[in-house]
């Protein structure tokens, strides 16, 4: 099976080293692509819960994956989030193919697009972190009880079910939250002049044309990989949102790297050690 080519690929939201990230898939979803860029907007690592007694190879294994498109060439930028902020203050950090920033503006075909994670909309990000990162931990214990129960209703032939997505469709308080986050994002941006604007951080995949009076603009989310499982594709000349399907994606040889270059460029291992150290 030959990989996909596609233009550009943005993902968000992954949370690597915690229990809810679907690090297997997303290692299998890369693997089956052959990106001219690469945007991780956000959220990638999750420093806030961040364990030295959990970090599971296949959580490496995303990590040098990413890498191995900065080695063929690739253009990958990653842009901080709320759960990786630590990464802020090393903000226009540049090695060959891979930069490390807060947000991103290029131009695609003629038009301009802005591409951050969107934490900065989030009043309780603003005004009360600790809400914010108590709030996490809760979210991750539902992730953690929601994968046993799934377990439990595919041994029965029964179909998966997501706790976190049935409340937050049901609760009219998490609806308003993600329509005036899109809203917003997409107001600052038709001020700015840029025809797209795309964020991750609601774990809410969507592509919308948003109007008012001043203009309108393209609003994209990728989503995430703790339950969507989704990521934003353009290519062609059109953006789509690409939903995680074991059967179009598939390991191949590349499942041994080129560890010679890759060891030349980052010991991805020794890194981790030293960043366990540091958040001890």
């Amino acid at each position: 099976m030959s990989k996909r080519e596609v233009d550009i690929v943005i993902i968000s939201d992954v949370h690597l080293g915690t229990y809810g990230c679907h690090a297997k898939e997303l290692l299998m979803y890369l693997k089956s692509i052959k990106p001219k860029m690469l945007i991780l907007n956000g959220d990638i690592i999750d420093i806030w819960q961040f364990s030295k007694s959990y970090f599971p190879e296949d959580h490496l294994k995303v990590i040098r994956r990413i890498l191995k498109f900065v080695s063929d060439g690739v253009p990958v930028y990653y842009l901080t989030g709320n759960h990786d902020e630590m990464l802020r203050k090393f903000a226009d950090f540049n090695m060959g193919g891979l930069k490390l920033l807060n947000k991103l503006i290029f131009n695609l075909d003629g038009k301009k697009a802005w591409v951050f994670h969107g934490d900065v909309f989030d009043v309780t990000m603003q005004h009360s972190k600790w809400l914010a990162k108590l709030g996490a931990i809760g979210y991750d214990t539902l992730i953690m009880i929601n994968s046993i129960t799934n377990w439990a209703l595919l041994k029965m032939g029964k179909k998966k079910y997501s706790f976190s997505q049935k409340i937050k469709a049901s609760v009219k308080e998490a609806v308003k939250f993600i329509n005036q986050f899109e809203q917003t994002a997409a107001e600052l941006a038709i001020e700015k002049g840029y025809s797209f604007v795309i964020c991750g951080h609601i774990h809410h995949p969507e592509i919308r044309e948003i109007v008012n009076n001043k203009g309108k603009v393209t609003y994209l989310n990728s989503g995430d990989w703790v339950e969507s499982l989704t990521a934003l594709e353009y290519n062609e000349n059109k953006w789509s949102i690409y939903k995680y399907d074991a059967s179009l994606c598939f390991k191949d040889e590349d499942d041994v790297l080129d560890t010679e270059n890759l060891k030349n460029m980052l010991d991805v291992k020794g890194l981790f050690e030293k960043f366990k150290q540091e958040v001890s």
